[in-house]
């Protein structure tokens, strides 16, 4: 019987590790002139909305996924199989293998270390469209259209898909989406990835290891400027994570510096938390 393989403290440390973030911002914020900070032989851009105009000019190689299926096809072929799959099952052995026919040795994707998703809004609409026309979007009863059914299935693909590229290993893969602002019942105002469903955008934060919203940050005295806007807890309330530790609440928006950034070293560091004194003021 195989045993289960321990990784030693060493042997992760050495590991090659890709960074999995997504980008969030209103429409026309600068999120697609990202690509302009990355370098181009070593980026993969997938241009799910032909909004390429703003990056005319750049230097790298470009994929155009018109198809939900396309789009599994990408992720199994730069992610490799899961072992934990039925053949039948998309990301399977037997899907990657039927992939790697269609497109040829995945060993030409070794030169890309970042892969720039633009967009997740997009790549719903995509899954949303192929999930209507599935036959779990049809009713049992009367065979007329089921979009509860289309919702759920779409749920369950969405979230395979991103948990799946997730996983590739020694890749960062940046996953840019539009951020949709809104308000409560009480006229509260938050933010939410714009994406189909509602399972996506709760679930997407916690798939990946950063959360970046893109935006403009209004100072009460001085001109307005773009930002990266990078912590859990911020002024604006702005959906943000940072898994590594190593950032601002507020970064430059300039992606490979940022990369650059959570890949420094630093010191080991001991986790502490504000505590309450008896007055009531945290310490």
């Amino acid at each position: 019987m195989n045993k289960l393989p321990i990784i030693s403290a060493d042997e992760r440390l050495k590991e090659q590790k890709g960074i999995k973030g997504c980008i969030l911002g209103k429409a026309g914020i600068g999120k697609t002139s990202l690509l302009w900070t990355l370098d181009p032989p070593t980026t993969l851009f997938l241009d799910m909305e032909a909004g390429d105009l703003a990056v005319e000019g750049w230097q790298g190689d470009t994929l155009r996924p018109r198809t939900w299926p396309e789009c599994r096809d990408f992720a199994v072929f730069i992610g490799g199989a899961n072992p934990a799959l039925r053949p039948e099952q998309p990301y399977s052995q037997a899907h990657y293998e039927a992939v790697c026919e269609r497109y040829g040795d995945p060993a030409q994707l070794a030169k890309y270390e970042t892969i720039f998703i633009d967009s997740i809004t997009v790549a719903g609409r995509l899954c949303f469209g192929w999930c209507r026309g599935q036959p779990q979007a049809v009713s049992e009863k009367n065979g007329k259209e089921d979009l509860r059914g289309a919702y759920g299935l779409h749920g369950q693909e969405m979230i395979s898909w991103l948990t799946h590229l997730q996983h590739t290993r020694g890749k960062n893969v940046w996953f840019v989406g539009i951020l949709d602002e809104k308000t409560d019942d009480f006229n509260r105002r938050f933010y939410t990835p714009q994406v189909e469903g509602s399972k996506t955008g709760l679930e997407l934060p916690g798939i990946v290891d950063q959360v970046i919203t893109m935006a403009e940050i209004r100072p009460s005295d001085g001109e307005p400027f773009r930002a990266f806007v990078c912590h859990t807890i911020n002024a604006y309330g702005f959906p943000a994570k940072d898994r590594s530790g190593r950032l601002e609440v507020m970064e430059k928006p300039h992606l490979g510096e940022l990369m650059a950034k959570i890949r420094a070293p630093h010191a080991e560091r001991q986790l502490s938390y504000a505590t309450p004194n008896n007055e009531g003021e945290i310490q």
